[in-house]
This record gives structure tokens, C-alpha cells and sequence, in this order.
């Protein structure tokens, strides 16, 4: 019985340590900014401007609602590519700090 107890604690020690044991380094991945966010935005409504032309060309999609689609998906990208430049702008415009 006891010999049962001690390696059922064990396993259970063992998967508390592996599940919950954070190394000294993490890899968080790139930083995120306001500019990169923006660009994977666009590059996805593109995709689904895309994917729109090829439903409709395919007759999956009426006139009607493929005209009100197009026209937003293309406002969303001319909204994209304005604040895009606006922030390309700034960060042109902003003074760079010399290392010495």
C-alpha cells in the first residue's frame, strides 16, 4: 500500500513539475507594433478580395452582394494602406537616436 502511495506522489510530482516548470528562457517571438498588425490585416482583406473575385467569377456569388462586399473590402484596404502610410510617416519624420 504504501509502496502504491509513494509512486502514484512520484508520477504526480513528476507531471506537476512538467507541466507547470518554466525555463529561464522564454522565446516570446518578433514584437508586435501597430505597423506590422496593420500589414497582416492587409494582406489578409487582399486574400479575400481574391477569394471574393473567384466565387463570383465562379457564380457562387449574386451582383448585388458581390458589389457591396467589393466596395467594403476595398474601403478596409484603402483605411489599411492610409494609416499605414501615416505611421511609415512618423516614424520617417522621427529623430534617430545616434549611437555613441
Amino acid at each position: 500500500m504504501t509502496f502504491e502511495l509513494a509512486c502514484c506522489l512520484m508520477v504526480t510530482a513528476a507531471s506537476l513539475f512538467y507541466v507547470f516548470y518554466l525555463p529561464g528562457k522564454l522565446f516570446l517571438g518578433p514584437e508586435k507594433t501597430r505597423a506590422s498588425y496593420l500589414r497582416e490585416r492587409k494582406d489578409a482583406v487582399y486574400e479575400n478580395l481574391r477569394d471574393l473575385n473567384f466565387e463570383y467569377k465562379a457564380g457562387k456569388v449574386p451582383d448585388i452582394d458581390y458589389q457591396s462586399l467589393k466596395a467594403s473590402l476595398q474601403d478596409e484596404a484603402a483605411t489599411l494602406l492610409a494609416e499605414i502610410a501615416r505611421l511609415e510617416a512618423i516614424a520617417a519624420s522621427a529623430p534617430r537616436k545616434v549611437r555613441g
